[in-house]
């Protein structure tokens, strides 16, 4: 009976999991994760006809809680955009873009820096980026000045 409710717990999960459109692997693999701990646990504290209510209210929140997490693991392609970003700024000829790539997730984008110029006695390089997840493109524009450290700041995105 026991194996019962975990296998109805897992299709639950699942179910829930291949709803989440756009949602990568890792997000996908924490919102199962989620689902079935939260049944878990849910059937464990529930009695009687309350069993089945707190299985399912335990799937919905562990499903929640799961994807948030698995959303916020994917931060390695802000790590990769963030290292081709500084590259870029540093040593990239204006106009050429400089890609990344996350193997993991199959996100990537460009960084094309512009000229630098100084203004206050610090130089800034205006940039674009982009960046494919999903197959849907998002373009933002901002500026980046070089601090004492020799590290680039972003001043305005």
């Amino acid at each position: 009976m026991k194996a019962l409710k975990v296998f109805a717990v897992g299709a639950v999960a699942l179910s829930l999991a291949a709803c989440q459109p756009g949602a990568g692997p890792k997000q996908n693999i924490g919102t199962l994760g989620g689902a079935v701990a939260g049944g878990l646990a849910g059937s464990a504290i529930g009695g009687g006809t309350g069993r089945l209510w707190a299985t399912g209210a335990g799937v919905l929140l562990g499903a929640l809680v799961g994807s948030s997490i698995g959303q916020s693991l994917d931060r390695a392609d802000q790590q990769y955009m963030s290292q081709s970003t500084q590259s870029a700024l540093e040593s990239g000829q204006a106009g050429q873009p400089v890609e990344w790539r996350n193997p993991d997730s199959g996100h990537y984008g460009t960084v094309v820096p512009q000229r630098a110029y100084q203004q206050n006695n610090t130089y800034c390089r205006e940039y674009s980026q982009s960046v494919v997840v999903g197959g849907k493109t998002e373009r933002a524009y901002g500026t980046a000045c070089r601090q004492p450290d020799g590290s680039w700041q972003i001043v305005n995105s």
